[in-house]
């Protein structure tokens, strides 16, 4: 893994489809902790606890689960990350993402970062990627 996840030394990350780089780091003096996503010139903000809660839930699945990556304004399909990651029975009761307008792509920008951390299997194919707990 490139990076130590640091805002000086950010993780070096790239989409499922391989389509997009982008960085990643966890922003521990944020109250509460985030992960800040910089894709070109935009910044999202996922809760830090994200990694955590995310690999619980995937482990409870116990299967492939569908990513589902969505922008904010459009609802995410039934069963997918993304839509786990934005449901009011998730851990924070919401959203992950906590920038208006760019809460979204949870199932976009987090897997990536789960598999480089060794949480997770994370297939690469140009569209419809899983991923499930190790």
């Amino acid at each position: 893994m490139t990076g130590s996840g640091t805002k000086e030394d950010p993780w070096q990350l790239t989409t499922a489809p391989g389509s997009s780089a982008y960085t990643m780091y966890r922003d521990d003096t944020a109250d509460p902790p985030l992960l800040v996503c910089q894709v070109g010139s935009t910044k999202l903000t996922y809760l830090a606890s994200a990694i955590d809660d995310a690999v619980t839930w995937l482990r409870a699945q116990g299967d492939w689960v569908d990513l589902g990556a969505t922008d904010e304004q459009k609802d995410a399909p039934e069963g997918t990350l993304e839509a786990w990651g934005r449901s009011g029975d998730n851990p924070v009761d919401g959203w992950y993402g906590q920038r208006k307008g760019y809460r979204g792509r949870f199932g976009m920008y987090v897997p990536p970062l789960l598999e480089e951390l060794g949480l997770v299997e994370l297939t690469h194919e140009k569209r419809g990627n899983r991923l499930r707990a190790l």
